[in-house]
């Protein structure tokens, strides 16, 4: 009851099979022909009130960054045991002290240099 199964050839879908697929189908390659637009801008802000608005709005978030690093001092350093504190203190206090540093120099970013 051997039953021999042959393999039939047609031609129409091995020409297509040789091809390699393109990139989003056929349908994509034969419609897109023109190259993709520049895609949206965005305009200057020319108001120099709304330029003080953001310079303020900075330096505010530099004030509030301060106050974190010094919470976060007090937070390490606060109820510990004699020991403990001797031990965690000079780390809480060269952590605030790098924190300190960095916002200096972000806020002598703000500042306009000098004529």
């Amino acid at each position: 009851m051997g039953m021999c199964l042959t393999r039939t050839r047609v031609p129409e879908l091995e020409a297509s099979a040789a091809k390699p697929p393109t990139p989003g189908g056929e349908r994509a390659a034969k419609t897109s022909k023109a190259p993709s637009d520049l895609g949206p801008t965005i305009r200057r802000i020319t108001d120099p009130e709304v330029k003080l608005t953001g310079k303020r709005e900075a330096e505010e978030l530099l004030l509030i960054e301060e106050a974190d690093a010094w919470f976060e001092y007090l937070e390490a350093t606060r109820a510990q045991s004699a020991v403990r504190y001797k031990e965690v203190e000079p780390w809480a206090w060269a952590r605030l002290q790098q924190r300190m540093r960095a916002i200096s120099a972000r806020r002598a970013k703000l500042r306009p240099a000098a004529a």
